[in-house]
């Protein structure tokens, strides 16, 4: 045992342990005395540690010294997993304890990939545990019946609930807790995670009262420090990319290595490059798979029952493998690319030897510069349990509509009791009587400027004064858009004919492709640059550019963006020369003559730098604050430089820099004004009512409340009509009720997650006379990166890659000359 306490279980229970030659752990002797003193409780432990037992121990105590019901069993204990492979995982390794104590206990998964006569009977025959997610979960909660089906839980099993909590996701689970606590008052909570900053904040979340010291914190042993190296192949690192793809043979040699290895990425695009890079130069014929959240439910559970098996010596994953998966032949952990976040890497470290005794083995494989700085920071947050942090966050009222709906699905509602049962969900304790009753209104008429249409009239007031579904239709439907996931649509690029008639068509782009351009902008894509005329529906409207200098010359990299917290920490390695000797030899030359040719700033400054190159000028600035904030920054910039005569040309943002090209010079600008603070002002309000992110942003609440709905009975509607009917309300709503529910809650998505305003705000303050200007005659080694990143997109094919190694070559050298 790992501690000093005695053994307290019941002794089927201390001889099963004994059988597989272990014996219970501090942690999860304490997780039982937790249940049997009724408290709430959050499990903070390393992967590998039994954490996931720990959660269940009590239930299947409690469950196995249950006498003989004399009415059909409900359910006893719930388990809610984000995602589905992880429940299913769940519920294999559950089955073993249960099985081999002959303890008579029933417990099944319930996914959106379970079958509907599994379904069907579950509803009938409900099982001890259940194992499902936080959206069918939802569905549950509009169930007619939901009250008695629920009235004898015990147990609630929050599990990897770090990665649940701080999103719409984690808005709607709280609610459907706080839901399950009215059917069952002395319903327990439990919190599972091994990743987590601030437990303050997840106790907040998960506790009914929400306050933190209402749910006991349970801390297991540390465990062993993971083995983490980084691979640099053939001793170099590249300037710039973010594939990795120069080093596929060396990550392939370490697969041939290792019984069963994960590939980490970080983007769908990036999985199906690595695998098939990695098929390329298979010359063993190494079963190697692909995992990630596009691919069929069957094609996902094939790869999942292949890796069960110990099939498979490589799977290509994104974050669907990131949680909790217990396979036990997974020896190694490579993560391609840079993870853009400590809690991220030690999540996935975690996947390797799922054993606590045993230290998981992962390596980093750096595509960039910039990036081994991040991965050498990853590296020592991991050797000293640093994780990124997450701010507290408000409920979503679009959460909360689809909630209201839920709810009168199921049963009428009295309002002043329902508002007081919401409030009990962490993330809705400060709501207030005035937004409760706007999310009531839109629930049941659509809002002031809608209430003329019948369709959103969704429920209805009884006699009593209570609220209920209108009818048996409205409430199927709701039950069949239910859920706080929005998958990002599809936008068809069509050549603009005569009077702005869609014509040929050049290819799709995701939408968010082109959220921070305005009609007139020019991008880059499928090897041309192109003039945005418009977007009509999910057409993207375009005529080819004159000018052969795009405002957005690419688009690539992660969808993670670089957290503050490694932020931070790269900016302290690279402004602290004593770091410099764990780095590889190149990037230690290249850091020193940046140092030696231009500057390197302190952690607290910014530095920026500004040189001439051909016939534009450049302004290139590192605020290393990520691809997000970055993007908002430049646009806001461009902005204010335009307003300066300047003529700014275009701009081009990763996680570590900014780059502005002008037709003018910029050295003599006032940069403490050009960067203060008041641009998230009116330069921020009139870049959002001229971007078509507002919309995008008004579509996905739309979605979630239920305003507008995909799937219908015997269809679904495409996402040219959705967003077609999106767009029409949105621009009814902008006229005629400018402050509507939805318009509220688009701005603040947007302003949350799409330009993370917050963000950009705290960057503008920590830089606040803190910039450092460095006047240059050519581009510096800093800048190299980024300017390669300019037109990259130019030409198709092989022809692509010659010109960007002549560009480069160049650039390189003028930069180290």
């Amino acid at each position: 045992m790992d501690g000093a306490l005695p053994s307290t279980l019941p002794p089927r229970f201390d001889a099963w342990f004994a059988s597989r030659g272990w014996a219970p752990r501090t942690h999860q002797l304490a997780m039982v005395e937790r249940a049997r003193a009724g408290a709430d409780a959050l499990l903070i432990a390393p992967t590998g540690g039994g954490k996931t037992l720990a959660g269940f121990l009590p239930s299947l105590i409690e469950l196995a010294e249950r006498p003989p019901p004399n009415t059909p069993r409900g359910i006893h204990t719930l388990y809610i997993s984000p995602l589905k492979a992880l429940a299913v995982d769940v519920e294999r390794n559950l089955l073993s304890p249960i099985q081999e104590m002959g303890l008579g206990i029933t417990a099944e998964s319930r996914t959106g990939d379970t079958g509907m006569a599994r379904k069907q009977r579950q509803r009938v025959r409900p099982p001890d545990m259940l194992l499902t997610t936080p959206e069918q979960l939802a569905l549950f909660c509009a169930w007619e019946g939901a009250r008695t089906y629920f009235e004898d839980l015990r147990c609630v099993i929050l599990d990897e609930v770090h990665a649940i909590w701080p999103s719409k996701r984690g808005d709607l689970l709280s609610l459907d807790l706080a839901r399950l606590q009215t059917f069952a008052p002395t319903m327990r909570r439990v919190g599972l995670s091994a990743t987590v900053d601030d437990p303050d904040l997840i106790r907040r979340w998960m506790a009914p009262t929400a306050r933190a010291a209402d749910v006991d914190l349970v801390l297991g042993p540390p465990g062993p420090m993971p083995i983490v190296d980084l691979l640099i192949s053939e001793g170099r690192v590249p300037w710039a990319g973010h594939t990795a793809q120069h080093a596929m043979e060396d990550v392939y040699e370490v697969i041939k290595r290792h019984r069963t290895t994960l590939v980490f990425v970080n983007t769908r695009f990036q999985a199906e490059f690595a695998f098939q890079e990695l098929w390329k130069i298979n010359d063993d014929s190494l079963p190697i798979a692909l995992h990630h959240g596009s691919l069929s439910a069957e094609q996902r559970r094939r790869v999942e029952a292949a890796m069960a098996r110990g099939e498979l010596r490589a799977v290509v994953c994104t974050s669907t493998l990131d949680l909790g998966i217990d396979w036990g032949d997974v020896d190694l952990v490579v993560q391609l690319a840079a993870p853009k976040g400590s809690s991220r890497m030690v999540q996935r470290i975690g996947r390797a030897n799922h054993r606590l005794d045993e230290p998981s083995r992962a390596i980093l494989v750096p595509a960039n510069r910039f990036e081994m700085l991040e991965c050498q920071a990853v590296r020592e947050a991991v050797e000293e349990n640093g994780l990124d942090g997450e701010r507290w966050r408000a409920g979503a009222l679009d959460v909360l509509a689809q909630h209201v709906m839920g709810c009168a699905v199921s049963e009428p509602f009295e309002p002043l009791a329902f508002y007081d049962e919401i409030r009990m969900a962490g993330p809705y304790a400060d709501l207030s009587w005035e937004d409760f009753e706007a999310v009531i209104d839109f629930v049941s008429t659509g809002g002031y400027a809608l209430k003329v249409y019948d369709r959103f009239r969704r429920i209805v007031k009884t006699r009593e004064g209570l609220w209920k579904v209108r009818d048996a239709q409205t409430a199927q439907r709701h039950r069949m858009n239910v859920g706080a996931i929005v998958s990002p649509a599809v936008l068809s690029v069509r050549i603009s004919g005569r009077r702005g008639v869609p014509g040929r068509k050049i290819g799709e782009v995701e939408e968010g492709y082109l959220e921070m351009l305005e009609p007139g902008d020019t991008f880059l894509f499928a090897g041309q640059v192109w003039k945005l005329v418009g977007v009509t529906g999910t057409d993207v409207l375009v005529s080819p550019a004159a000018d052969k200098d795009p405002k957005l010359p690419s688009w690539g990299g992660s969808k993670f963006a670089l957290s503050t917290y490694l932020a931070a920490r790269v900016r302290r390695m690279m402004s602290d020369e004593t770091t410099w000797a764990k780095l590889p030899s190149d990037v230690r030359e290249w850091l020193e003559v940046q140092r030696d040719r231009s500057q390197i700033a302190a952690p607290t400054e910014m530095l920026l730098e500004t040189f001439p190159r051909g016939q534009r000028h450049f302004l290139v600035c590192y605020p290393f604050d990520g691809r997000i904030a970055h993007t908002t920054l430049a646009m806001l910039l461009t902005r204010r430089l335009d307003r300066m005569g300047v003529g700014p040309l275009g701009f081009t943002a990763n996680d570590y820099a900014v780059c502005i090209w002008a037709l003018h010079p910029m050295d003599g600008l006032d940069f403490a004004a050009l960067f203060d603070q008041d641009m998230l002002g009116d330069d921020l309000e009139a870049w959002l009512d001229e971007s078509f992110m507002m919309k995008r942003a008004f579509k996905n609440c739309a979605l979630i409340s239920g305003l507008i709905e995909r799937r219908m009975p015997g269809s679904e509607k495409s996402g040219r009509q959705v967003t077609f009917s999106t767009d029409l309300i949105y621009d009814v709503l902008r006229r005629h009720q400018p402050d509507h529910l939805m318009l509220r809650c688009a701005r603040a998505d947007a302003a949350s997650g799409m330009i993370d305003v917050a963000r950009v705000g705290d960057l503008l303050a920590r830089i606040k006379g803190q910039i450092r200007h460095a006047p240059l005659e050519h581009v510096s080694p800093f800048a190299v990166p980024i300017m390669l990143e300019i037109g990259k997109e130019r030409v198709a094919g092989d022809a692509a890659e010659m010109i960007l190694r002549g560009a480069s070559e160049d650039l390189i050298a003028e930069a180290m000359a």
